[in-house]
């Protein structure tokens, strides 16, 4: 019998509906229910750049992945708001979901998970917690859909949002405290490597900087060249990265395949389709309120990858540091494993202020993710084996790179 199948084909003994929720006793509501996860210093990605390179390990935490900073902090607030009856209601392709479920499992309260049909192998996950899980629709917005309209049949239900509201970024807030706790005393990054889907995980580590003190940490925002819609959205922005209000020209491929609109003072592009096997990049449009927050505040670098690089990081990744997360996340790590490319995106790289010899540590957030297995990391090994070399290019900012 295959592992996944032994796995999936044991007893549980977990409840397996809403109703037989217990709130756990020794669970203080009041305080933070996700885990304070490790800063690792990455030996081998440290020589291979040149300067002290950390891993943010939130595939450390209970249900694999940074989301469940902000899902709880939102799930307890509303348990707070709405009291124990409260019925919270999520669209989700994936992670959102599960880190709801085992939110909900640890405060006694009730949730339902609307998942797309290509999200339906994670369904034992959350079930697993006590969560409903309906699966329907090809695409994230169908679930949201059927999401949106149970939310009206129901008196006590909450929706959760998956990236667009200040709660959820509150709860990523969290581990930028944490980095800098971590650090050695007196260092801050020359710059924050990050997965970029709707914006929330990055409203979070702005915010996040804002707090800390570290007004002059580079963000950098990471997706795959398919599902780049924040990318697409800042170039859009004629106040991004522009020269002397002079705007340079916007690469066909960041240009076409999506549609405009105006929020407020600033340009969202909304992507005609998703073209990635990056599914937890998934959303069509970022937040705005992120956008706007992020071209005022600038130091902010996008960058967008073939799917093939971003397969090959977690190819290697898993190879190096033994641990597997989903293509996501290995869109961070790209960099990492092309020092080429990264000193493309951090052209000048700041010292240290105390030795001007040692240059400042880089940090790069390990989001994690459910959705992936050996036979996975397998898979994409094949297929970068075939096919990275030959798609060794990025658009960074206005510029596609190539080496």
């Amino acid at each position: 019998m295959p592992i996944a199948r032994r796995l999936s084909s044991r007893p549980s003994t977990r409840p397996s509906t809403p109703s037989q929720h217990l709130l756990q006793p020794e669970v203080d509501t009041e305080k933070p229910l996700w885990s304070k996860t490790p800063l690792l210093r990455s030996e081998k990605m440290s020589d291979r750049l040149g300067c002290d390179v950390y891993l943010k390990l939130e595939n450390l935490q209970p249900p694999l992945s940074f989301k469940y900073r902000g899902i709880s902090l939102f799930a307890q607030r509303a348990l707070d708001g709405h009291g124990p009856n409260v019925h919270l209601i999520s669209a989700s392709s994936g992670n959102t979901g599960l880190a709801l479920a085992y939110s909900c499992k640890r405060l006694g309260i009730k949730c339902t998970i609307f998942l797309p049909e290509g999200a339906c192998r994670i369904v034992p996950l959350p079930e697993r917690e006590g969560a409903k899980v309906v699966v329907g629709g090809k695409e994230y917005v169908d679930a949201l859909g059927a999401a949106r309209k149970a939310l009206e049949n129901e008196k006590h239900a909450v929706m959760i949002p998956s990236y667009d509201d200040p709660i959820i970024w509150e709860g990523h807030v969290s581990m930028v405290h944490e980095i800098k706790r971590q650090l050695p005393p007196g260092e801050r990054p020359a710059a924050i490597f990050c997965a970029v889907g709707g914006g929330g995980l990055l409203g979070g580590i702005m915010q996040g900087c804002t707090e800390v003190g570290w007004p002059d940490v580079n963000i950098v925002g990471c997706e795959t060249v398919g599902s780049n819609c924040f990318h697409r959205t800042m170039v859009a922005n004629s106040s991004f990265a522009s020269e002397k209000g002079k705007i340079p020209l916007i690469p066909a491929s960041l240009a076409n395949g999506v549609t405009l609109q105006k929020e407020g003072s600033v340009k969202i592009a909304s992507l005609d389709k998703l073209d990635s096997r990056a599914a937890s990049l998934g959303a069509t449009a970022p937040s705005a309120r992120v956008v706007s927050t992020i071209l005022k505040r600038g130091r902010v670098c996008c960058m967008s990858v073939p799917d093939p690089l971003s397969m090959e990081a977690c190819a290697l990744f898993a190879e190096e540091h033994k641990m597997l997360v989903e293509l996501a996340c290995g869109t961070v790590l790209v960099p990492a494993y092309n020092p080429a490319l990264y000193h493309t995106i951090l052209a000048y790289h700041p010292t240290l202020e105390n030795d001007p010899e040692t240059r400042r540590p880089l940090v790069f957030i390990v989001c994690g993710g459910a959705k992936i297995s050996v036979k996975e990391i397998e898979e994409y090994d094949t297929i970068a084996e075939k096919e990275a070399r030959s798609h060794q290019f990025a658009f960074i900012d206005r510029i596609k790179t190539e080496w």
